[in-house]
Parts: structure tokens; C-alpha cells; sequence
């Protein structure tokens, strides 16, 4: 009698056990009886279900990451960009998600990457070079996540972000060279504009310079006619008040002065006649004034 007993205290644990089940908080479950679906989307918590008859699946319903390979795409001007993104989803559905992938997470990474790259490339053929690499960045990332969460509501997933991590231009592209052209004629154009700038602060500063030395010069040479005019004018004073207190000597004087400079070098020839006045002075028996 006492192994029976222990035997259906057994099952009866074991049928209690089988009969509850967790949901962890970073999970979301679903319930099946005879391989039907009778309950989904199973919150986290302490759960019952019928033993042996019923089973459950858990999955995780954190935000999980697809990480793609770099895709080559085409812009509207037919020119190569390799695109390297990343897609950021989580389960939306739990009963979508397990009747589009069978609750396998590799299948539905497999069938939620090409719907991805197909998003990116019918709004990259629409997008010039430009907008896609600078121009609408933000925008092309919000219309990823439209097109994308469009095209995998059947597999209950949802998109939460697309990022694009790197735009490059194929090494086998003929871009590269026009956008390192186009680079060049930049920093040229720039560079050109730099001396022009320069060259017109130079010109500025030298014809600044020139106007203040002719005005230095003119000033100066101003100063020098008015000391001359006041050095002549007192000289004349002086000759002036020598003539007036001796006309003799003054005449004199000045017919020295005259002898000096016509003499000066000592290699000098004058023919003057004899009766000149110039040689009033070298007669024999000129006087002399004396003083």
C-alpha cells in the first residue's frame, strides 16, 4: 500500500510541477495545446497550464540587433555607395512571430535582412550622392523604419531603428575621383580667394603707407622752405646791416667771397679783361678797408 502512495505522491508533484510555468521579465510567451495555439503574448509572472496536454515557448522580447554586412547601392545619379547599417527590433506579435519564423530567431534575422536592404535601396535610387551622404540623414533613417516595419508586420516584428554606420564610395567606383576633383577645386578656390584677400590687404597697407610719406615729405619739405625762408631773410638782415655800417668792407668781403668759390678747386681759368670789376681788388695798389 505505502508504494502506491509514493508513487501517486510522485506523479502528483510532477503533474504539479508540469502545470506551472515562469515568464521571466525580459520575456514574452506563448501557450499551445496539441501543437494549437490557445494563448500568446504571456506577460512575465508565475503562469498555470494544463500538464502534458499543453506546452509553452518563451521568447525574448528585449530590443535585439541586426547587424548587416556593408550592401552596395545605387543613387538617382547611378552612382556606387556602400552602405554599412544596423538594425535595432524586437517581437511585436508573438503569434506572427512564431507562425513567420517558428520561433527562431536566426530564421527571422535571415528574413528581416533583405526587407531591411530593400528599404534602404528604393529610398537611396530615389536620393542624389549628396542627400544620402550629408543632406537627409535623419529623414532617410525615420523612412527606413516605415518601410521596413510595413514590410515585417506579417512576422510580427517590429523595427525600432535603422542606423546607417558608414557610407563609402566602392574603390572600384569612378566617384572617388570626382569627389577628390571636386575636393581639390574647393580648397582651391578657397586657397585663391585667401590671396586675393591678402593681396588686397597688401596693396591697402602699402598705398596707406605711401599717402603718409608723401604727406611726411610734404610736411617736411614745408618745414625746410620756411627755415630756408627765414634762414634767407635773417641772412639778408645781417648782409643788409653789415652794407649799412661799412658799404667799403662789405664790398670787400663779398668779392673774397667770390675769389674763394671761383678758386676753390685751384685748377680753375678765368679770362676776364684786366678793367673787369671781378678783379677790382687784385690791382696793384688796390686799398684795402680797413676795420
Amino acid at each position: 500500500m505505502r508504494p502506491i502512495i509514493v508513487i501517486v505522491a510522485v506523479l502528483a508533484v510532477l503533474l504539479g510541477m508540469g502545470s506551472v510555468y515562469q515568464v521571466r521579465e525580459n520575456q514574452v510567451g506563448i501557450r499551445f495545446q496539441f501543437g494549437r495555439v490557445v494563448e500568446s503574448d504571456i506577460q512575465p509572472g508565475i503562469h498555470f497550464k494544463l500538464p502534458l496536454v499543453q506546452n509553452v515557448l518563451v521568447f525574448d522580447r528585449r530590443i535585439l540587433t541586426l547587424d548587416a554586412q556593408p550592401e552596395r547601392y545605387l543613387t538617382s545619379e547611378k552612382k556606387d555607395v556602400n552602405v554599412d547599417f544596423f538594425v535595432k527590433w524586437r517581437i511585436r506579435d508573438v503569434r506572427r512571430y512564431y507562425q513567420g519564423t517558428a520561433g527562431n530567431e536566426l530564421a527571422a534575422l535571415q528574413r528581416l535582412r533583405p526587407i531591411v536592404t530593400e528599404a534602404i535601396r528604393n529610398e537611396i535610387n530615389q536620393r542624389t550622392l549628396q542627400d544620402v551622404v550629408s543632406g537627409e540623414r535623419a529623414y532617410l533613417a525615420q523612412r527606413f523604419i516605415q518601410v521596413a516595419n510595413q514590410a515585417s508586420e506579417s512576422l510580427g516584428i517590429e523595427v525600432v531603428d535603422v542606423r546607417i554606420k558608414r557610407i563609402d564610395l566602392p574603390e572600384d567606383s569612378t566617384v572617388i575621383g570626382s569627389v577628390f576633383d571636386r575636393m581639390r577645386a574647393e580648397r582651391l578656390r578657397v586657397a585663391n580667394q585667401l590671396r586675393a584677400e591678402g593681396q588686397e590687404a597688401s596693396e591697402r597697407i602699402r598705398s596707406d603707407a605711401e599717402r603718409q610719406r608723401v604727406v611726411i615729405v610734404a610736411e617736411a619739405e614745408r618745414d625746410a622752405q620756411r627755415l630756408r625762408g627765414e634762414g634767407d631773410a635773417r641772412a639778408a638782415e645781417i648782409y643788409a646791416g653789415a652794407y649799412g655800417r661799412d658799404a667799403e668792407f662789405y664790398a670787400f668781403y663779398r668779392s673774397l667771397e667770390a675769389y674763394r668759390r671761383a678758386f676753390a678747386d685751384g685748377e680753375g681759368v678765368m679770362v676776364l679783361d684786366r678793367n673787369a670789376e671781378f678783379l677790382r681788388y687784385f690791382e696793384q695798389g688796390a686799398r684795402v678797408p680797413a676795420r
